[in-house]
């Protein structure tokens, strides 16, 4: 195995995100994985490209913005040491909805979108275990993108809570 090679298989073996997988499966992500240096300031990809790679943060810090109209650009999300980014990849319309730049220098494992949806399709297990964490990212951004909302949109002052239908037809 080569250094480059070792190297990928640590930073994958240390990544919460594929914590499920064996090693004999984590060694098959490795094989379609690289790893790649950031610099503070690079943009990832923006809004509306088409996402053809899903990164593992091995280190280092992201940034994902929404921009709206009449809003500006708005940080939905910061992105750190083993989450992942560019989840569209996974799934046929793979267009980005948000943009993604390097707030600090770090590294990034860089799987290819075909070959990795290969691998899930061949290696049920895989798949099974990086839909696992890819739905628990998902969650989480969900509610990051309310509370998001809540924060830009929310009303001041706090609004009660309709009557219920029945409470009203009771009395």
């Amino acid at each position: 195995m080569s250094n480059a090679d070792q190297n990928i298989l640590e930073l994958l073996s240390t990544t919460p995100f594929l914590r499920e997988l064996c090693p004999g499966d984590l060694d098959k992500v490795a094989e379609i994985a690289s790893s790649r240096s950031v610099s503070a300031g690079t943009v990832l990809y923006q809004e509306g490209d088409v996402c053809e790679t899903l990164y593992l943060v091995s280190s280092g810090l992201v940034a994902l913005d929404m921009c709206m109209p009449r809003q500006g650009c708005t940080r939905i999300l910061t992105i750190g040491l083993g989450e992942i980014i560019g989840w569209s990849a996974l799934f046929a319309d793979a267009t980005m909805a948000v943009r993604a730049s390097v707030l600090q220098d770090g590294t990034l494992v860089a799987l290819p979108a075909a070959e990795l949806r290969q691998l899930c399709d061949d290696d049920h297990d895989i798949g099974y275990a990086i839909m696992q964490q890819v739905s628990v990212a998902l969650s989480r951004r969900l509610l990051a993108t309310r509370l998001q909302l809540l924060d830009m949109f929310g009303e001041t002052q706090p609004v009660p809570a309709p009557a219920s239908p029945v409470a009203a037809t009771n009395s």
